[in-house]
Order: C-alpha cells, then structure tokens, then sequence
C-alpha cells in the first residue's frame, strides 16, 4: 500500500504535524510506502529520514508569516496551494492507495478539498482539533473564558464575539469555514470522508454536529513517543509540571496558582503569553522549551505529577501520555480527551478546571506513599496496552484496507483502555 499524508510543515509545530510526522515513520517501519507532503518548506525532522518515507515540498509560505491582509486571503483560499498540491500528486511515480489529512490552515487553506476530492483515491482527515467544524477551531467561546455550546454554522456561532484576536480575525476564520463546508459538502458525496478521531469526548462532540455531512466516523489513538523504561520515582519530584503553550485556555494560569495554594512549587517547560504572570506567581518557575529527551528527563528528575487542566475541549494533549508511561501521575481536565486515559484515584486525577479543586488534589500529592503508589499504577497500566507507534501504525493500516476494500468502510474502535 502506498499512503499519502499531508500536513503544514516538515517539523513539529504543534501537535498536529507530531503526529502526521509520527504516523510517516510508524506506516514505513511497517512495510508501507508513505509520501509526506507538507506546505511549508524548512528542515526536517529526523525521524523522516526513512527509505520508506518520500517527502515533497510545495513551497507554500506559512500565513501567519505574511502580511495580515495577504495572510488572511491565502488562510480563506490559497489558490497557488491547491495548483501546487495537484501538480504534486499528479508527478507522483506511484498514485497513492489513500490520503491522509492532519492539518491544512496555515499553508494549504480549504482549496485543497477539491483537489482531493477530484484525485478519486479515500481520503482521510485527523481531527486533532475542531477545525472542521468550528470557525475558531477550538470550539471555546475566549470572550467568555468557556467552551463553546453553540451549534456551529449557525447565525449564533458566525456572529459570537469568540475569537482571541479581534472581530475581524472572526470574520476571515469564518470566511475560511464556510468555504471550507461549501468545498467539501459539495466536492466529496458521493466519495466519503473518513474522519479520525484522537478521543472519544472528540467523537461524541463532532459526530452530532455533522449529521448530513458526508463523513464515517472511526477512533485511533494518537502515537506516544516514548520508549519503555524503568517507571520513575515521582515521590522523589519538587514540583507539580505543566508541558506546553502557556495559556488560559490549556489552564497553565490555573496549575500556578492551584500550586501556590496547595505549598508546592510549579515547573512550566514551554511558552506563550502567560509566560511573563507565571513568573510572578510565587513558586513558578519557568524555564522555557526543551528537546522531548530534555522534556522527558526533566520530568523525571522533578515532577511530581503532570497537570494539564484544559479549559477548552482539549482533544488529546500528549504530554498527559507521556507522562503515564514514564510512571509519572497525571492530572487533566474532565473537559479534555487526556482525562480518558486516567483512572481517577488510581493513576491520576480528572478535575474540574477550577483552581479550589485543583490546589485540594495538589495537597494530597505533597503524601510521598500516594505519589509513588499512583506512578507505579501509571507505568504498569499504561505499558499493559501502550499508545506505541507501532500500535498507532496497525490501527491506520487497519482503517486504510476498510477504505480502499469495501465501498462502506465498518467505522471501528481502536483505542487502549487504561
């Protein structure tokens, strides 16, 4: 089998293309033949660098680094992305059995649906945000500091003041969705969409918003890339970590001060506009953004637990994953996919994002006997079903033969129960 993927860029700039990237390396290590193509020209990471990996690079200039109003008219329809990307697919040596789609706003824009759609090969695209539905992506209404309860596309959700920038950044994103709807509610029936999902909370929001859109609906874990070790010893950890985007939304507001209450120190590895308030809380310390191998040693030389308490519907932070499979408690929201993989009281804790509830549960980790019992639990629960790459692979090989064998695909289950 030969599958295309396609993504922004060549590294990771987010979660999306970690995983697009991962996903490239797993699918060749299994014996399949993969062309990533990405947008966005740059380095690469390493782990494309696979005999069964061919990269192709459309040249595309990522919108936020052009000017606002040309960044705006690329991010609705970028036109050079959709002729780029069909003379790409067209040079080909091989056609591919499948597409697969990660992520597409800031470089490829919604002109590429058609262009997909007319190839005539399956296409499938991870959810791993809100994207296709939701104007702003993340479906969180940032005006109110909640998630979103509208229903997308109506006249509420267009006209709702939820954007983080401003009112006019609203009406580009809302340009771009509705073209993007109109592009593929009209390009694909009858050719199908198959949508993967990262969570099961993501499915269960999605599904009964796209009722009538010509998607089938399947659930695959994302990838963990972190190889088995000895569990740590989090009993020995100062501080309670947080790993990614400093910003209200992922709740880094929220693990500083909870911290501060409950008498412990808070690590933050990463940045963003909360950089600057995190430092200022007593006990914060901030130190920036690390390699994985630095992210991972970090944490177990001083966390005692991971908290990503996600204000928003988080689809599936990483971090939280990873933290469970060094041995490492976890602490999500029970707004977010992570808080699925955590058995509340036994490897972690899934919380209301609430600073009350969570300096209470910060507390109870300052007890070395509990930290050590919920690590322990952690590493041996996660490695009992591990999100491997090579499980993530099996999982894709699995719903791309359904795609390419039956005109009506089963939509599955593939998730590890933890």
């Amino acid at each position: 089998m030969h599958v295309g993927i396609l993504t922004n860029f060549p590294t990771p700039k987010g979660g999306a293309e970690a995983v697009a990237i991962e996903s490239a390396r797993g699918l060749a290590e299994a014996g399949t033949a993969v062309t990533l193509i990405h947008g966005a020209d740059g380095p690469a990471d390493p782990m494309l660098d696979h005999p069964g990996i061919r990269r192709v690079g459309l040249g595309l200039i990522d919108v936020w680094e052009r000017p606002a109003w040309r960044g705006a008219v690329e991010g609705v329809w970028n036109r050079e992305a959709a002729r780029r990307l069909d003379a790409a697919l067209a040079a080909l040596p091989a056609r591919p059995d499948v597409l697969h789609l990660h992520q597409w706003t800031r470089s490829l824009s919604p002109a590429i649906f058609p262009v997909l759609a007319r190839t005539g090969i399956p296409v499938a695209v991870t959810l791993h945000d809100y994207f296709l539905v939701c104007p702003n992506g993340v479906y969180y209404r940032f005006d109110r500091a909640e998630p979103c309860t509208l229903r997308p596309f109506s006249p509420a959700c267009l006209t709702a003041p939820c954007d983080p920038q401003s009112r006019v950044h609203k009406a580009v994103r809302v340009a771009r969705a509705v073209v993007q709807r109109a592009a593929i509610m009209r390009r694909f029936p009858p050719r199908r969409l198959d949508v993967v999902h990262v969570s099961d909370g993501s499915r269960a929001r999605v599904e009964p918003m796209t009722r009538g859109a010509p998607f089938r609906h399947h659930r695959i874990d994302n990838p963990v890339r972190v190889a088995r070790a000895a569990p740590a010893d989090p009993a020995s950890g100062d501080a309670i970590a947080f790993v990614g985007r400093f910003t209200r939304e992922k709740g880094a507001d929220l693990v500083a001060q909870a911290a501060q209450r409950a008498g412990l120190p808070s690590l933050f590895i990463g940045d963003g506009p909360l950089a600057d308030a995190l430092r200022a809380v007593p006990g914060a310390e901030v130190i920036g953004w690390r390699t994985p191998a630095e992210v991972e040693a970090l944490l177990r030389r001083r966390a005692r637990a991971v908290a990503a308490p996600a204000r928003w519907l988080e689809t599936g932070p990483l971090t939280v994953y990873e933290a469970l499979a060094a041995g490492i408690p976890a602490i999500a929201s029970d707004q977010a996919g992570a808080g699925e993989k955590i058995r509340h009281g036994e490897t972690g804790f899934v919380v209301t994002p609430d600073v009350a509830v969570l300096a209470e549960v910060f507390g109870r980790l300052r007890d070395d006997a509990l930290v050590r019992r919920l690590g322990q639990a952690a590493h041996a629960r996660y490695w009992a079903a591990p999100m491997t790459l090579a499980a993530h692979a099996a999982a894709l090989r699995d719903l791309y033969a359904g795609m390419v064998g039956a005109a009506e695909a089963p939509s599955f289950q593939r998730s590890a129960v933890m």
